[in-house]
């Protein structure tokens, strides 16, 4: 069965993730944003989620990490907790 590692920052609005994908755009650092801005408790990890399979998490999550190219930035996403910016690490 497929599984796959990714790493995310998770914010309220668009209009902040599309900042943090600008800043990421121009080089910053993915897990210093994650730490610093990201509302889920993987923040405190740089915002890695460690590896899953699908189902695991929301289908819209699922859909980027599990179809999207690998080691990009991805979003935002939008799901109930609010929206995201995923990098897939790696598919297996």
């Amino acid at each position: 069965m497929a599984k796959a590692c990714a790493c995310h920052i998770l914010v309220k609005t668009q209009e902040e993730a599309e900042q943090l994908k600008k800043q990421l755009a121009k080089g910053a650092n993915f897990q210093d944003l994650a730490k610093k801005h990201s509302l889920c408790p993987s923040g405190k990890k740089g915002g890695d989620l460690g590896e899953f399979r699908p189902g695991q998490m929301v289908k819209a999550f699922d859909d980027v990490v599990f179809k999207k190219p690998v080691l990009e930035v991805h979003g935002p996403v939008k799901t109930q907790f609010g929206f995201h910016l995923i990098k897939t690490l790696y598919r297996a």
